[in-house]
């Protein structure tokens, strides 16, 4: 239990006093079950204004987690002291107990070692000398009843003590919370005897198999949860690197030595007394977020959820700064915090290893195992270690020998020399201007043999932030979005990783074409270190990727190396966004954004390298963001880009394409007749033969004449794209203002997501446009009801069967309620530039319900057409890219008409639009 000492206990409650009223009670109503109708206002009177002076501590007198742990404890152990002497007493009263009629009651759990948050639950133990009696049934039922009306949650056991030692050899769950088992009331000996046999009987020879039984239902955990302690949203109760990991320690420490608080290991000299100041400084903080999780939260939340964290951080002390946002700056400190619970988890289990002397707690195998040498190293138990214990003092080299070493050989280090390498961690800065020490770094990250692992080794040791310190200023940064899924430093290692993967061909179905560019790169060292150094500016206060270019041009040098590849690095970093922006937001049919792009690429080795990272950076952010859909735009930019680079594209005369195109599609409408053939060609401007393939031509020629033939005024039809993991939703009707803002809707009502919109009007007046879509979760439709469904609402909106505005006001938010605690500022970017002949407009909001239906509807207001869209979703923030001309099919140049289109969007992307007269967009986003 903590030893925290209880501030002013009687302010807290003042057990004399209570007793008192509880005398008086029983001395005034005679009738048990009338006692109980007025003892629970007693105990809930007591109870909430303990649980008030705790808060008022702890909240408005800025009290520690650990102080509101001990006080909540110490109410709840004085709340049932009272309510057990009042049973005993008053209720079921018994002169004189035979033996086999004493009980106690004990605390397990995380109310035995103390650890009491605001929502906990309470373990007990009602422990018995023998089988339990109609006096023990009918104490513990009483006592029971009462604590569930005051609203506790209660989780108990009646035992008697053999009972208790039988299961508790047999059930590890059972020993374990045996093995916090905490006296509270009743007779004191019975629980000196559990005690006794349990150590005894229990415990004895059974360290070993307890550690290694523990430290795997650690690592089962840590898969659950994800296996990182870098996830953006982390459970501070089972996460890697949370209280469940030091509760673990506590077990081991508590089980192995006996010992009741973790300092106590400093005097039997297996931890230093900086490790256990590093474990209360943990288990302390981590007691102070949970403290203000359950607070905020009023209930017993565990994850530190995007909603929370703000709050958290201001309550906490973080501020903003220049550096970065308050609430950033909290969940730095907070997976810093994790990390060091991962750094007590080594050097704590290579110390009980080298003292156990029996048999390694980490691997059973390794005990037969004898020492090698094996160069400047050993093999000891099958792991490297190193030689003497000064060796990394007198050689600093050999800190990173060890780890290019290890990852030669597939070796694991010692966790007592990964203990040295920690104490050795300063020797580490004079590594840093040692060229065999660059060497060897370069080495571990261009190396055959995986590198992810090797870098979060040194990263988990500590050595990459002191041997990089940019590095080490993006350790545990997150970003407070729900896009980014890791902190930066675990982002760029998992990214490193993806590299090794496509470089191998683990990774070729995913990613083929970023698969076969890789097979041809020459500059392979430059692509790893790019990889590496890509984010390693971030939350600088500044464009992250300009700053990047700067590190690399600092640090490539310094790593060994040549002018050409220090340029190459700088020069991916600093562009590392620029290929991914293209292929999502512009319209790679305009021959313009094809030019600019191989203006700022120019070699095919740089395109090549440029694909590769813009792939493993993307897959890297997190689970579900990479899918076929990005990987055809990136295929698509690649191949064209190729073209122009090699020569292969043929600067055609736009009329003679045309002319081609069109005259392929006569070729292939064969079985029509030749006047209807040539009259529908007549019916396609000539911006339409060059936005689509012949096949697609094809296709729409066929669904139009279908429409036709069945006299639909409005026509929609599903096709479905494997290769890309898209539906595309053509739809031919007549054209009118605002067409696009109403199939925005119907899209958004039928559950699916646009990522891109070509938009034709032909000849007659009909509109012919294509909508590519994918469910929310990233697939394709599929299945006829779902299709039908997306058809038939699409109709629906177009004929004017369906209110929009009422059936999207009336639209769950696909986001959780959490993520409105992310700010994403609303911005409109009008961009005449990027098009020779539309002017481009890209809008950034927050996603909602309706979102894209509001922005499309202020640009009918605004008289704009909309030719094309690319719509794109990075968590809780939306990026919407359309081309438009004005009514006379022209960019957009007047001033005036610029301002108007650009205060028309912001209204409509404002989450509270400004002011009385609202566009209807407008009204649409305020609801």
């Amino acid at each position: 239990m903590s030893a925290h000492r209880i501030r002013k206990p009687r302010e807290i409650i003042d057990r004399k006093a209570v007793t008192g009223r509880l005398e008086d009670l029983a001395s005034a109503v005679g009738d048990n079950r009338d006692r109980r109708t007025k003892l629970l206002p007693l105990f809930k009177d007591a109870l909430g204004e303990g649980r008030a002076e705790i808060r008022r501590r702890f909240l408005e007198e800025k009290g520690s987690g650990a102080a509101a742990f001990a006080e909540y404890s110490y109410l709840m152990d004085q709340i049932i002291r009272l309510l057990f002497d009042f049973t005993t007493s008053h209720v079921y009263p018994r002169a004189n107990r035979t033996r086999g009629e004493q009980m106690s009651v004990l605390a397990v759990g995380g109310y035995g070692r103390g650890e009491m948050s605001p929502h906990s639950d309470i373990d007990l133990l009602f422990l018995l000398p023998y089988k339990a009696t109609p006096l023990h049934e009918q104490v513990v039922e009483y006592m029971l009843y009462v604590l569930w009306d005051l609203g506790l949650k209660v989780g108990h056991a009646t035992r008697s003590v053999d009972e208790c030692l039988r299961q508790a050899k047999g059930d590890i769950t059972i020993r374990t919370a045996m093995l916090e088992a905490r006296y509270l009331w009743g007779d004191r000996t019975l629980f000196g005897q559990l005690k006794k046999k349990y150590w005894t009987g229990v415990v004895n020879g059974t360290g070993p198999d307890f550690v290694e039984t523990k430290l795997g239902e650690r690592d089962q955990r840590h898969l659950r949860m994800g296996d990182s302690r870098y996830v953006l949203e982390p459970n501070i109760k089972d996460g890697k690197g949370g209280l469940r990991d030091l509760h673990t320690l506590f077990w081991i420490a508590r089980y192995i030595y006996g010992v009741s608080e973790m300092r106590e290991l400093v005097q039997l000299g297996v931890l230093t007394p900086d490790a256990a100041s590093k474990f209360n400084r943990a288990r302390n903080f981590l007691w102070s977020v949970r403290c203000h999780l359950h607070y905020l939260t009023n209930r017993p939340e565990e994850r530190l959820t995007f909603d929370v964290q703000p709050t958290i951080a201001e309550r906490m002390g973080y501020t903003d700064r220049k550096s970065g946002r308050g609430v950033e700056r909290f969940m730095k400190h907070y997976f810093l915090m994790a990390k060091t619970v991962g750094d007590l988890t080594r050097i704590f289990c290579a110390v009980l290893e080298e003292q156990q002397k029996r048999r390694p707690i980490l691997s059973r195998a390794a005990m037969f195992l004898g020492k090698k040498q094996l160069g400047d190293f050993v093999l000891d138990g099958g792991r490297l270690a190193v030689k003497e214990p000064d060796d990394l003092e007198k050689q600093p080299i050999l800190i990173m020998r060890l780890f290019k070493v290890g990852q030669d050989q597939g070796l694991d280090i010692h966790p007592d020399t990964l203990r040295l390498v920690t104490e050795n961690l300063p020797r580490v800065t004079v590594l840093r201007d040692d060229p065999d020490a660059n060497a060897l770094f370069m080495e571990i990250l261009c190396s055959p043999k995986d590198p992810e692992v090797t870098l979060r080794h040194l990263s988990e040791s500590g050595v990459f932030a002191r041997f990089i310190p940019d590095f080490g200023r993006v350790t545990a940064q997150m970003q407070f979005d729900m896009y980014h899924v890791y902190t930066t430093d675990e982002h760029t290692i998992r990214a490193i990783g993806l590299l090794h993967k496509l470089e191998k061909g683990e990774s070729k179905e995913l990613m083929p074409t970023a698969a076969m560019a890789v097979s041809k790169i020459q500059s392979r060292r430059a692509l790893y270190l790019a990889v590496l150094l890509h984010d390693i500016a971030k939350g600088r206060g500044g464009d992250h990727s300009v700053l990047g270019a700067d590190v690399a041009l600092k640090l490539g040098p310094r790593l060994g190396m040549t002018p050409e590849e220090t340029e190459t690095v700088a020069w991916l970093v600093r562009h590392h966004l620029d290929m991914s922006r293209t292929a999502f937001k512009l319209d790679v049919d305009d021959l313009k954004t094809i030019l600019d792009f191989t203006d700022l690429v120019q070699s095919m080795e740089r395109l090549r390298l440029l694909l590769v990272l813009t792939t493993v950076d993307i897959l890297a952010v997190g689970p579900n963001v990479w899918n076929n859909w990005k990987a055809s735009l990136l295929r698509e930019l690649f191949n064209r880009a190729q073209d122009v680079l090699t020569g292969g594209f043929q600067a055609e005369a736009r009329d003679k394409r045309v002319a081609a195109r069109r005259a392929a599609l006569v070729a292939a409408l064969e079985d029509w007749p030749e006047a209807e053939r040539e009259g529908y060609a007549d019916l396609h401007y000539p911006a339409y033969w060059l936005t689509f393939d012949s096949d697609t031509h094809e296709s729409h020629a066929r669904m139009i004449r279908r429409a036709r033939v069945k006299g639909e005024a409005v026509a929609v039809e599903v096709v479905s794209d494997q290769a890309r993991a898209v539906s595309e939703v053509l739809i031919l009707t007549e054209d009118h203002p605002g067409l696009f803002s109403k199939i925005a809707g119907a899209m958004s009502l039928s559950g699916v997501n646009i990522l891109d919109a070509k938009i034709t009007t032909m000849v007659d007046g009909m509109a012919l446009d294509v909508f590519t879509v994918q469910t929310m979760e990233g697939h394709l439709v599929e299945g006829e009801d779902r299709i039908t469904r997306l058809r038939k609402t699409v109709h629906d909106v177009l004929i004017g069967f369906i209110s929009l505005d009422k059936a999207l006001r009336e639209q769950v938010p696909r986001l959780p309620e959490r993520a409105r605690a992310i700010t994403v500022p609303p911005r409109v970017i009008i961009d005449n530039v990027a098009s020779k002949t539309h002017t481009v407009i890209e809008i950034n909001g927050r996603d909602r319900p309706g979102f894209l239906y509001a922005v499309t509807t202020a640009l009918t207001e605004v008289a704009l057409q909309i030719s094309s869209a690319r719509v794109s979703t990075y968590g809780e923030r939306v990026v919407d890219v359309f081309y438009v001309k004005d009514v006379f099919g022209m960019k957009v140049v007047h001033k005036g008409k610029l301002g108007q289109i650009r205060t028309t969007l912001e209204e409509a992307i404002a989450e509270k639009p400004k002011g009385k007269g609202k566009t209807a967009a407008g009204k649409l986003a305020a609801e």
